[in-house]
């Protein structure tokens, strides 16, 4: 499964994408922080959504010399335009072009360096900016083949679920019962992707099979940047999930009050038995984004057709809807013969039915 899941940009090059089904209201997820008063729901139907971050593409690149856009070519045609826009000033700094220039010459003397060129900025191309929901720091990425392909914890079919994402599924398991392990233990985590989970790593390279090889070089400097644009414009709230002392330092200035922190042990088997199996970080997440946003704001952590962690309150407030709109459909006349009630049943059971796919 390719990565390449959406356009980089509306406006560069890149191969058209298939964008995927929105999972919940994410215009809720805008405007300024809902008063404590304030209910939920009726938060997140008062808040206006915060407009879009308005990005002249073709202009910035006008204002690029040659060689900045020969460097900048990967982010110019890969990096989701959401994050371009915000990330335009960073990427053109001497610290990140001499990134570039380093990664260049590592290519250039046949070194092999992962994720694959095209899946650095995947998890931009997933989870755009105006999309997150929740962040996840990793550290550094995979370094064996077929593994790294851009989002943290997550590995490619049909390379299995590494030590630590497995012991996640251990996690998520406790906090949902209900939640199926991916067939043959795989580790695609892009559903979460899709659903507003960021998955990002401190680093986003590496050197085949040399951890940490990449580190120090700039990586850092961008990505601490992308977490803090996070605290400071999503200004309604998000989760910040940061596992291991590395990834707590990366949220150490996160607004504790407007976002929701959560810290534990890494998930790594060195480490994961000192209490990251009951952090219960999957449900509290969701408990904190349902009391902020309502029903709409929480995630679905299924990673299998069919399986699903949503509460049982939102199924049902579906089946509901449905049921109410075909209800209405027949309420015209001033007797509802036995046609109609069939076609309420009907109506209800596809209602119930669509209610509890992922």
């Amino acid at each position: 499964m390719s990565s390449l899941k959406r356009k980089a940009s509306g406006s560069g090059p890149g191969p058209e994408i298939k964008k995927p089904k929105a999972n919940g209201n994410i215009a809720a997820f805008f405007g300024a922080a809902p008063k404590p008063a304030q209910t939920a729901a009726a938060a997140s139907s008062a808040a206006a959504p915060a407009p879009p971050t308005k990005f002249d593409k073709e202009k910035w690149l006008a204002s690029l010399t040659p060689e900045q856009r020969k460097l900048l070519t990967l982010e110019i045609e890969t990096m989701h335009e959401s994050w371009l826009g915000l990330l335009k000033d960073d990427i053109t700094t001497k610290e990140f072009l001499d990134l570039k220039k380093f990664l260049d010459r590592e290519t250039a003397a046949g070194k092999k360096w992962f994720p694959p060129k095209e899946d650095v900025y995947s998890w931009s191309r997933h989870t755009p900016f105006n999309d997150v929901k929740v962040v996840i720091v990793g550290q550094d990425p995979y370094h064996n083949v077929n593994q790294a392909h851009g989002m943290a914890f997550s590995v490619r079919p049909p390379t299995p679920a590494p030590p630590s994402l497995r012991n996640m599924y251990i996690a998520l398991a406790k906090d949902y019962p209900a939640f199926e392990k991916p067939p043959k233990n795989a580790g695609l985590l892009t559903p979460w992707a899709d659903r507003g989970v960021l998955m990002l790593n401190t680093c986003l390279t590496v050197r085949a099979h040399e951890a940490n090889s990449h580190s120090n070089r700039g990586w850092e400097r961008l990505t601490q940047k992308i977490i803090d644009l996070i605290a400071q414009k999503r200004t309604r709230g998000v989760v910040f999930v940061a596992w291991g002392t590395p990834a707590g330092k990366r949220v150490m200035k996160v607004d504790k009050q407007r976002h929701l922190v959560l810290q534990s042990v890494h998930p790594s088997p060195l480490s994961a038995s000192r209490g990251f199996f009951d952090c219960g970080h999957f449900r509290k997440a969701n408990e904190w984004l349902v009391e902020r946003y309502g029903s709409e704001g929480e995630i679905d952590w299924a990673l299998v057709p069919g399986n699903s962690t949503l509460s049982a309150p939102k199924v049902e407030k579906k089946v509901e809807k449905k049921a109410a709109e075909g209800k209405e459909s027949v309420e015209a006349d001033d007797e509802i013969g036995s046609d109609d009630e069939e076609a309420l049943e009907e109506a209800i059971k596809a209602a119930e039915e669509e209610a509890t796919k992922p």
